[in-house]
């Protein structure tokens, strides 16, 4: 993938969206042919009208036909393999943006002779498969991939249209993003391991994103040079979310730039092999001593949730709060403590996981017992700001100013009050954390000072790394410490670090509106290794995430 050209600059056509698809020739030049499929007459389902007056034309309403579900997109395909883009923009629900895309497809992307095959149509929805040349300057490439429209029915008319987003140009668009086909703006590169070897995605599925972002960072410094590419050129949306450009296809290569990263091919191999098994998993290994990351891996390839997810980290995030409740003096490891079955904060009640209770325990109990109400009942005893102080000074979170070598989500702490505040610590509320964070959270507690995790020497293009503006006192490390170890020998996380000595682990189970299951949350440290990992939607961060990360601290380094 790589940074390209910003087609918005040189050009006056705009980024579109696109609606959807059927079995078709299509192209900017010639007419073509299309073969409808699936759904006839008999398949009609009845659909209601509604009138306020007689005088008025009746409005369609109710789902849609099999029969308006093809009509609508048979006049759209037929538009454009007809090179009539104005008609085919007409038949989705957002001319405008169809006119721009459609435009470019031909213009930008370079792409002739399309053809447009229809698969089986599900309900409203019609899927299809694309197949053109990409042709630029003499050279030609053949182009082949899926995509699907969704056919809606207009509030203000009731009649059927193809729901226009860009993705129906292409799976891999977001909307405001372009295809664009030319000379890259930035030449490829070759990122290395520690040892250096080639990291590839063939080697290693999860660094597809990395790999992009590494291209976009170095490229123009690494000494390669641009070949002609077609590539998805982001938008505002899409570079707001930090989402690099990428490569479709390769008409003709360039010679790459080096870029050597801090991987460990030992560690990345082990994490893609244990994300591989765990549906949505994501992990990050790193060294605490000095921030080197040795492997980053998820099980999905399409975006680099380690680094770049924004999610509830549930009660891991009560290493932070812990840190600032033994910084206040608020509570110590082994003083007394009650966790209440339950706990009324600013209107809201408050529950411990399986409605649990410690009448009298202490405190290191209660946390490596992950007893939510014992750390919400400190909130009336705490400001609304000092939770993000505390991990903006000590952990460097939240300041969104880390320079790892590719993009970040470096975590968010928002200053929040009432019974949000209290969800804030434990790691729910505003909230929000990926593995790399969590990871860099547990080499904090490991070494007893921040150090911001890198992929990339920052001696390979002299940036300045971000740094927290105070340390903790080793009394709040040795307490932060015992707490982790109790929990990682006797706690929620024993099973998972089972035979291991010398460690620190903290779970999380982060619940989500409308999942069934929490998000699996762990992070630990062994040595000068630190490791954080989630399973969205997989349950207790012990017997999920914990084995995947306890599997990779196991391996010593």
């Amino acid at each position: 993938m790589g940074n390209r050209r910003r087609v918005a600059e040189r050009r006056k056509t705009k980024p579109a969206v696109v609606g959807g698809m059927i079995a078709v020739v299509v192209v900017g030049a010639g007419v073509g042919v299309y073969a409808l499929t699936g759904g006839s007459a008999a398949d009609d389902r009845s659909t209601a009208t509604s009138s306020s007056t007689d005088d008025k034309p009746k409005v369609k309403t109710g789902p849609l036909s099999a029969t308006e579900v093809q009509t609508a997109a048979e006049r759209f395909l037929t538009g454009w393999q007809q090179g009539k883009v104005t008609q085919a923009a007409a038949a989705t629900n957002d001319p405008a943006a169809a006119t721009t895309l459609l435009t470019g497809f031909t213009k930008d992307a370079h792409i002739t002779g399309a053809t447009l095959t229809e698969g089986t149509r599900t309900g409203d929805k019609v899927p299809f498969t694309v197949k053109g040349t990409v042709s630029y300057k003499g050279t030609k490439m053949p182009l082949s991939y899926r995509s699907a429209l969704t056919v809606v029915r207009k509030k203000e008319d009731g009649k059927p249209y193809v729901d226009w987003h860009s993705s129906v140009v292409h799976p891999d668009l977001k909307d405001g993003d372009t295809l664009v086909t030319g000379e890259a703006g930035t030449p490829p590169v070759k990122a290395y391991d520690r040892h250096g070897g080639e990291l590839t995605t063939a080697k290693y599925p999860s660094l597809g994103p990395v790999l992009d972002g590494l291209r976009e960072k170095y490229g123009k410094t690494a000494g390669g040079k641009a070949g002609v590419e077609l590539d998805v050129v982001r938008g505002k949306a899409s570079q707001k979310a930090k989402l690099s450009d990428k490569t479709l296809l390769t008409l003709t290569k360039g010679t790459p730039g080096k870029v050597n990263t801090t991987l460990s091919p030992v560690f990345q191999a082990a994490a893609e092999k244990q994300v591989a098994a765990k549906d949505r998993s994501s992990v990050v290994v790193m060294r605490p001593s000095t921030g080197e990351i040795l492997a980053v891996a998820n099980h999905s390839p399409s975006f680099n949730v380690a680094f770049q997810g924004s999610l509830a980290p549930g009660s891991t995030m009560k290493i932070v709060t812990s840190t600032m409740l033994f910084e206040k003096d608020l509570v110590h490891p082994d003083q007394s403590h009650p966790c209440p079955k339950t706990y009324k904060l600013a209107g809201w009640t408050f529950h411990n996981d399986d409605n649990s209770e410690i009448k009298q325990g202490s405190f290191k109990l209660a946390f490596g017992a992950s007893c939510n109400n014992a750390f919400i009942n400190f909130a009336p005893k705490l400001s609304n700001s000092d939770l993000t102080q505390e991990a903006q000074q000590v952990y460097g979170l939240g300041l969104n100013n880390w320079a790892i070598g590719v993009p970040t989500f470096d975590g968010s702490v928002p200053v929040m009050s009432g019974a949000q505040m209290g969800a804030s610590l434990i790691g729910q509320g505003g909230v929000r954390m990926n593995p790399l964070n969590m990871a860099s959270v547990s080499s904090t507690v490991a070494t007893g000072s921040f150090h911001q995790p890198y992929l990339v020497a920052p001696s390979v293009d002299h940036r300045t790394l971000a740094k927290a503006s105070r340390t903790m006192s080793s009394k709040t490390q040795a307490e932060l410490k015992e707490v982790m170890s109790y929990t990682a020998s006797y706690g929620t996380a024993a099973k998972a670090m089972a035979g291991m000595s010398g460690c620190g682990a903290k779970t999380g189970s982060a619940e989500v509106d409308g999942q069934k299951k929490p998000n699996g949350w762990f992070t630990a440290y062994c040595g000068d290794l630190a490791a954080s990992g989630v399973v969205q939607a997989g349950g207790h961060g012990g017997d999920t995430a914990g084995p995947i990360v306890a599997a990779l601290l196991k391996m010593g380094g």
